[in-house]
């Protein structure tokens, strides 16, 4: 049965970002995930995971360059000191957390960036984002966005993320597949994820249009969901997606799920 997590970025959005752990909790996931919890003390955060028996399964590098507020700093060849800085903020909190993973950045192309030295940067950055966090037993998870929602963004198909990991080079570097992104992107969601099963190491979902719950829109995870386990994919959904109404009110679709 797929193991549903929330995404407190997005869900619960009525509570303040400490009280979504317990909301989660209360609604009956079993595993949370926040994009950018570095504003939070660590400690209180693990406070709440204990307290409700959670598991924080993923969390973000903090990757906005603070002269242009993209979130790139991966793909500039004159910021990889801060990148190796923001590594080392996401490492201290994913091993304190107990994250099985990190979305471990990309971002949109910078205007003032030929693609080639772009990508040769990212590899390199990556390479390092991988050995740190392997040291600590994350695994490194790369994400294809659409451009659609994020004009520019330099990986935005499967493909795209499978060959920049099999560049790399690196054994602990793997795909975070997100259903609503690559239904924009590409489509043809169940073959592509038995044939890139081997590198999916985490999952996102949300239905399009408008990035809501499932049964919104036109991606029908009535057959994907339970198609997950008949390719045998082991691993967590996380659901990233912003609820039409109060969140509790709209988890309707997933009582199959966390019951």
């Amino acid at each position: 049965m797929p193991r549903l997590e929330a995404n407190l970025q997005f869900m619960f959005n009525e509570l303040d970002v400490l009280d979504r752990y317990d909301a989660a909790a209360n609604a009956g996931f079993k595993g949370v995930e926040l994009q950018s919890p570095y504003s939070i003390p660590v400690e209180r955060i693990v406070d709440r995971l204990e307290k409700n028996g959670l598991r924080h399964v993923i969390i973000n590098m903090p990757m906005d360059d603070p002269d242009t507020g993209k979130g790139n700093v991966p793909l500039r060849p004159d910021r990889t000191d801060l990148y190796k800085e923001r590594i080392a903020q996401g490492v201290e909190y994913a091993k304190a957390l107990g994250c099985l993973g990190v979305n471990v950045g990309v971002g949109p192309l910078p205007e003032d960036v030929a693609p080639d030295e772009a990508m040769a940067t990212l590899v390199s950055n990556l390479g390092y984002a991988a050995d740190e966090l392997e040291k600590v037993g994350v695994k490194g998870l790369i994400e294809a966005i659409n451009t659609r929602d994020q004009p520019g963004f330099f990986i935005h198909t499967t493909e795209q993320t499978r060959r920049l990991i099999e560049d790399t080079g690196h054994s602990n570097l793997f795909i975070q597949y997100d259903f609503y992104h690559m239904q924009i992107m590409e489509g043809d969601l169940a073959p592509t994820v038995k044939d890139n099963l081997d590198l999916i190491a985490h999952m996102q979902l949300a239905d399009t249009p408008g990035r809501h719950e499932p049964g919104t829109g036109e991606i029908n995870y009535n057959y994907l969901l339970p198609y997950l386990d008949e390719i045998g994919y082991a691993g967590w959904v996380g659901c990233e997606y912003s609820p039409v109404g109060e969140t509790t009110a709209g988890l309707g679709w997933a009582d199959r799920w966390l019951k």
